[in-house]
């Protein structure tokens, strides 16, 4: 899996170096193990990182060389192959055109505080990112801390490939260290037809249980991350989607939420987006999306 990094030079940047730099030594720590060998092994050649520098104008190229570097010493000396580019134009258009031409698995990237009006919509780099990238990606926000309690959001929509992605891109820091708890929130506005009023109140020992859809989702969720080592926790909370998503983060404490954006059409498609939309802003915490 091949990472990208997009910075901008600014402190918001830095957290995506920040928590690009923990991803890539887990995955050296990972391919150390698969080899055998004592230290951290250098990443195979068709994974090399690439950081991505993107400005506005070429008059800006010597100020970006310096801010580039000073990101990529964010990096440490244990990651020392990094591809480093400077491209010149706009911010999305470019880290799109680098993330589909350079097949990477991962994009992380910054995002800048909102302010005001705007506190509930995400800011429009991250935005044309996350909706047109050709692979998952990781918007650091707030503190970045090590990556010890994930939260998996499943909405029940994209089930298989949340996880899938979620084991593929984030697989390594979960293997050994981190706790994994799977959320799926119980609401009338997000239920699926058929569910009935009692299974909206329920727990998810009791869904399980029962055999419904959501505790039948619960159930391929556990068994697929217990195959890889993980004793994940199922937790169902009941409310309105981001509410609960959010005071989730917030009251467990998780150093990263990943969440499925919605390829649904319609009515539900606008109104999945707009819960997706409306959880990457207000979230206050790294971010993984997976489309």
């Amino acid at each position: 899996m091949r990472l990208l990094i997009a910075t901008g030079g600014s402190p918001h940047s830095e957290n995506a170096m920040q928590l690009g730099a923990q991803i890539l030594r887990a995955r050296a720590h990972h391919f150390q193990a698969e080899l055998h060998q004592p230290s951290p092994s250098p990443l195979p050649a068709e994974e090399t990182p690439t950081v991505l520098m993107v400005i506005r104008r070429e008059a800006e190229r010597a100020r970006a060389e310096v801010r580039l570097n000073h990101h990529l010493a964010l990096l440490g000396e244990s990651l020392p192959l990094v591809s480093a580019k400077i491209r010149v134009g706009h911010r999305a258009d470019e880290i799109l055109r680098e993330a589909t031409t350079g097949r990477y698995g991962l994009v992380i990237l910054g995002k800048r505080p909102a302010h005001r009006l705007v506190t509930r919509f995400i800011g429009s780099t991250a935005t044309r990112v996350i909706e047109n990238a050709p692979c998952p990606v990781l918007v650091a926000k707030g503190q970045v801390r090590p990556i010890r309690r994930i939260l998996l959001c499943d909405s029940g929509a994209q089930s298989p490939v949340l996880l899938d992605s979620f084991k593929r891109e984030l697989g390594e820091l979960v293997e050994t260290k981190a706790e994994v708890t799977v959320l799926h929130v119980m609401s009338q506005i997000g239920a699926a037809p058929g569910v009935r009023g009692q299974q909206l109140r329920a727990e998810a020992e009791a869904l399980m249980q029962a055999g419904t859809p959501e505790g039948e989702l619960l159930a391929y969720d556990l068994a697929a991350l217990q195959r890889i080592n993980v004793r994940p926790q199922p937790k169902v909370r009941h409310g309105p989607v981001v509410n609960e998503i959010i005071k989730e983060a917030q009251q467990g404490d998780y150093d990263l939420v990943a969440i499925g954006a919605s390829c649904r059409q319609g009515c539900w498609s606008i109104l999945l987006e707009n819960l997706e939309r409306q959880v990457i802003a207000q979230i206050d915490r790294p971010v993984l999306v997976v489309r």
